[in-house]
């Protein structure tokens, strides 16, 4: 069976961490923890394998037998054997040795003569070389580690070693947010294109880039995987990740929704289909697959809080035309957006996120503070912020009922933060109500056709609304 440091590293490869492994080891422990993250590698255990390689940059993972395979008889074991390699294979871990750094753990360069010379002959120093040993290491080792400039790592065995390891670079890599000056030039340059219609190419290939960024990294990223164990550490991490991944589209969301018109919020709608499309919909444990619709949620409550802000929910209201495609139907997105309609136990699986266990709307108040964090500096103050966020949420709660009455789901609003915001709901239905009643058919409200055709259909809605608040369980 593999050993932990096996499962780790094959972790570390499935993550794009490590290309390639160098082994003295006859076993195949390594291509078993591999193949049980489900990576096929190219394992070479002689030098008559190496002919066909394809080259580094296309190589994937590759595992790299010095001393052959236990069902090949020419394995290398004496130390006569271990003296000399191939000219060939020589050649190939002159070239390893050279453009890759290391790492060596369990190894003790004693008796391996052949490998140990292959390290000491490589001309860069263009990567660091580590070296993980119980006590200290040995004199060879040392030589190699002083010609190298390598650092020696003190561990308590090498299962210990990988795990930590392997921890620590996801924890870099999930909380590794973009620099905050990639987001304010992104932002800069959508303000730059959306004042003249002139750069409208210029704005939609910076969205479609944008999206097809983020999409990509999170169908490749570490949380693709859907059958992980769920705990509350892990379910906090995965939702920080993803606020992380998405806080560049955020703020740009922002700024489109507040001053784009309808042509940039149907990129917007097209950044949101390409992200929805990168789900991991084949199986898995269904708090992850339905997580999944977070950072689009994330997005649109961006561009709808910006449309708050600008008034601007006719142009807005373009961004909800047509259906999302899923697997086998079409979904309105109105009813993708509100986290009480893309997770099948809001309450239970919002409250594994920390500080969200009391919550009567965890991920809606998740969704709160992540949004207040990253473009609050948009808003006069905290109270404000509050009273658009609220807003936002009437309107998508509004809009989701239209869009399930319409599809034969039954009439019902998804519950938000408005619920037990009584202040912030009273403002936001008397804004609405406000323009209805001085505006009628001219609304905003009427014109979006988000959850009426009239001024009439409008108000009777937002009565509706109303009356259920009383209704909701957690009430």
């Amino acid at each position: 069976m593999p050993t932990k440091a096996h499962r780790a590293i094959a972790k570390l490869v499935r993550g794009g961490y490590v290309r390639l492994i160098v082994t003295t080891n006859f076993d195949r422990l390594t291509e078993r923890a591999l193949e049980d993250e489900g990576i096929a590698p190219i394992v070479v255990s002689g030098p008559d394998q190496l002919g066909g390689l394809p080259p580094f940059a296309h190589l994937g993972c590759c595992v790299v037998k010095v001393h052959g395979d236990y069902l090949d008889t020419r394995i290398r074991n004496t130390p006569t054997e271990l003296e000399t390699y191939a000219p060939e294979m020589n050649r190939f871990l002159d070239r390893v040795f050279d453009e890759f750094g290391l790492v060596a753990c369990g190894w003790s360069a004693d008796w391996d003569t052949a490998l140990r010379a292959c390290i000491e002959r490589a001309p860069s120093r263009r990567y660091s070389m580590y070296w993980a040993a119980r006590g200290t290491v040995g004199t060879s080792a040392q030589k190699l580690l002083t010609l190298r400039a390598g650092y020696p790592i003190p561990i308590s065995g090498a299962d210990e070693f990988f795990e930590e390891l392997q921890s620590k670079i996801e924890s870099i890599e999930e909380f590794n947010a973009p620099h905050p000056l990639s987001a304010a030039v992104a932002v800069a340059s959508v303000k730059r294109f959306l004042s003249d219609s002139a750069h409208r190419i210029r704005l939609s290939d910076l969205l479609d880039n944008l999206g097809r960024s983020l999409a990509i990294a999170l169908r490749d990223g570490p949380f693709a995987d859907v059958g992980s164990p769920v705990s509350r550490e892990s379910v906090t991490q995965r939702v920080k990740t993803y606020d992380s991944m998405t806080s560049t589209l955020v703020s740009v969301a922002v700024a489109c929704g507040r001053w784009g018109d309808a042509d940039a919020t149907r990129q917007l709608r097209r950044v949101l289909d390409r992200i929805y499309a990168a789900r991991q919909q084949n199986g898995g444990l269904s708090v992850w697959v339905n997580y999944q619709c977070y950072p689009s949620a994330l997005i649109g409550y961006a561009v709808m809080l910006g449309a708050s802000l600008g008034d601007n929910l006719d142009a807005v209201s373009k961004m909800f035309e047509n259906e999302v495609r899923g697997i086998n139907q079409g979904t309105p997105l109105a009813q993708l957006l509100p986290p009480f309609s893309f997770l099948e136990d809001p309450e239970g699986w919002g409250r594994l996120l920390e500080g969200m266990d009391r919550r009567r709307a965890p991920v809606n108040n998740w969704l709160e503070e992540t949004l207040f964090n990253s473009i609050g500096a948009e808003f006069a103050s905290r109270s404000e912020f509050e009273e658009h966020f609220d807003w936002v949420e009437i309107v998508l709660a509004l809009a989701c009922r239209q869009s399930r009455a319409s599809s034969q789901l039954g009439d019902w609003f998804p519950p938000g933060a408005f619920g037990y915001r009584r202040t912030g709901r009273e403002l936001a239905t008397a804004r609405i109500n406000n323009s209805l009643g001085e505006l009628g058919g001219r609304s905003p409200y009427v014109l979006s056709g988000l959850f009426g055709a009239t001024a009439e259909e409008c108000r009777v809605a937002v009565l509706m609304l109303n009356e259920s608040i009383p209704q909701l369980r957690w009430w």
